[in-house]
Order: structure tokens, then sequence, then C-alpha cells
């Protein structure tokens, strides 16, 4: 399932408090979508990483009321008192069994110890599947039944929108639009201790905002995603000083060309970002207007995104010209 759809599903959820499991490989965004969730809602959010806890962490720690002569737990000053919110258990079936247990009683009965959740709050848990090199234990049944379960799949549209609205750098942005493959390259049966995904694709993005010196670039972007998938970006990197001029064509309209496919997915990436930074409707009118002389396929990706990203330009006599001249690919 991919992010988008996951996004509308468990926010429906979690608005009526049923408890959801998110699986999938690492480093495709699990937790990153449960936060934005909270986020784009107004509402808490809380963050617990069962696979670095004890079970007492979640019970809380016993002591003696003398009032009452009897044992009572103090529960963990991190768990909600109040409010309303979203308490994500990530990592969960990376927890061990005994931290599980602990667990299974705040989900089931939404209690533990002298603990209670408050009703505004929802749970979430996320982890990885079994077969993902991660040290995972079998959730038993009665927990795994107590969730409604989703798997995430890794969609590049889905990133693409995501780094747009991210300011994620051109480059990378591009080079995934014209290699979808080395979006997301885990294999679960290799050694490999880097490997691309989305994820580290927002390391390299922070490296590129860096100081890293031009000869550390590889090895560095290489611990994030691994060396070859490194190589073959920093080649394409090359391709952006052969671009147009991006900013003569958002200004006058016009503009050079080219036939190279790499130069193309830059192109079409880069004008995006650029309208997406500084938006006017004369600078969208000659944007379309380039567009007229670019390969088809590129033209309808440039417009495409842009719709994606929520500009409207139908009020645009460029782009009623546009649709008339590319209407054949729309069908």
């Amino acid at each position: 399932m991919k992010a988008t759809d996951l996004s509308s599903a468990i926010e429906a959820l979690v608005e009526q408090r049923v408890p959801t499991f998110l699986w999938g490989a690492p480093g495709i965004g699990k937790s990153s979508i449960v936060k934005q969730i909270a986020k784009s809602r107004g509402v808490g959010f809380i963050d617990l990483r069962l696979a670095l806890m004890d079970p007492t962490d979640l019970k809380g720690i016993p002591f003696y009321d003398k009032d009452s002569h009897t044992a009572l737990w103090a529960p963990p000053a991190f768990l909600p008192r109040e409010g309303e919110g979203i308490l994500f258990l990530d990592e969960l079936n990376s927890a061990a069994p005994s931290v599980q247990a602990s667990a299974y009683q705040l989900i089931l009965d939404r209690r533990v110890g002298e603990y209670e959740l408050p009703d505004g709050w929802a749970i979430v848990a996320a982890g990885n599947r079994e077969g993902d090199r991660g040290v995972t234990y079998r959730m038993p049944s009665p927990l795994a039944n107590r969730f409604v379960h989703f798997e995430m799949d890794v969609d590049v549209e889905d990133w693409r929108l995501w780094a747009y609205r991210n300011a994620i750098d051109e480059r990378v942005l591009s080079y995934i639009s014209y290699k979808n493959e080395h979006l997301f390259t885990f294999d679960a049966k290799s050694d490999a201790k880097s490997f691309a995904t989305p994820r580290s694709w927002e390391y390299v993005n922070s490296v590129l905002k860096s100081k890293v010196s031009e000869d550390l670039l590889l090895e560095t972007i290489g611990g994030a995603l691994g060396k070859d998938v490194a190589v073959s970006f920093l080649a394409f990197c090359k391709v952006m000083s052969r671009l147009p001029d991006i900013k003569n064509i958002l200004h006058s309209g016009g503009g050079e060309y080219s036939d190279e496919v790499d130069v193309l997915y830059a192109l079409s990436t880069g004008l995006v970002s650029a309208y997406l930074k500084d938006r006017d409707d004369k600078k969208l009118e000659n944007l379309l207007r380039y567009t007229f002389g670019l390969k088809s396929e590129f033209a309808v990706m440039t417009v495409q995104d842009l719709q994606r990203n929520g500009v409207n330009m139908e009020h645009l006599e460029a782009f009623r010209e546009w649709v008339e001249k590319f209407a054949y690919l729309l069908e």
C-alpha cells in the first residue's frame, strides 16, 4: 500500500481509536507517516522505541503505599496523561517478548499497571518484516489480532511529491525521476551495510547541503547509499551543468532544448522546483509555452508534477493551448 493511501486509512482509524500496525522494510518512512498524521490533525505525538525498553519502563516501578498497605506501580512520566494524540509504538516486534507482554496490556486494555491511556489517544505501532535482516520476534497471535495491519510499499511518485514539498535537492529529485529503481535498493539477502532507501536519500540531501569537500563526497554518499548507487548519482549530477538556463525560461518562455534523456529528466525537475519556489502566472505561462518544444512525455511529466503540487493553471491561455497540443497523450 503506498504512503498516500496509508495516510488516509490510518488517519480514519486513529479517529475511531482503532489500533493499527504498519509493516515495512527499513528506511521507507513508516514513522514519518504517523508523525505527519499527528501534525496535520494538530494533536500530540509520542514515539516510544520499544526495542530499547525493559518491561518496567512501560509498567513502571512498584512502591509501597503506607496508607493502603499495598504495592502500587508508579507509571512512567513519558506516557500521556491528558489531551489527544497518537502513541506510536515503534519497533514493537523487535522488542523482547517480556516488553511485548507489557505492551499487550496497554494495547488490549488501554492500561498498564496503575496507568490508563486517556480516551483522546490512539495507538499506532510499526515494525520491520521478519525477513528484513532486523532483530524481530514473532508477534503472539492474540497481540497481532488486536491490530488492523497494513504493509507499506515504496512508491516513486509518492516519494517525488514528498520531495518537492520538502525542498529536497533538485539533483536528488532528478536522479530518482531518471533512475526509479535506485530509490530503494534494500536486499534482505545481501550483507551490505549501506543501501538506498527514502531515509538514506534524505541523508544525501543533508550531505549535499553540508560542507563536505568534493574529494570526500563519493565516500560520504557511498556510506549512505552504497558505492554503486553513489557513483551513478554523482555521475548524473554532472548533467546539471548541461541544463538550459532555467531562470531565462521562466522569464522569457524561450531557451535551448536537449534530446538527452538524463538532461530532460533534470530539466523537468528543475523547472518545477524553480517555479514552486517563486510562483506567478507570468512565469507559469512562460514555462508552459517552453514545454511546447519538449519531447511530449517530458512536457506531460512537467505539467503533471505542477498539478500534483497544487498549481492551478486552468485559467491560463497557454494551458488551453497545451491541452490541445498534448490531448492525444491525456486520453
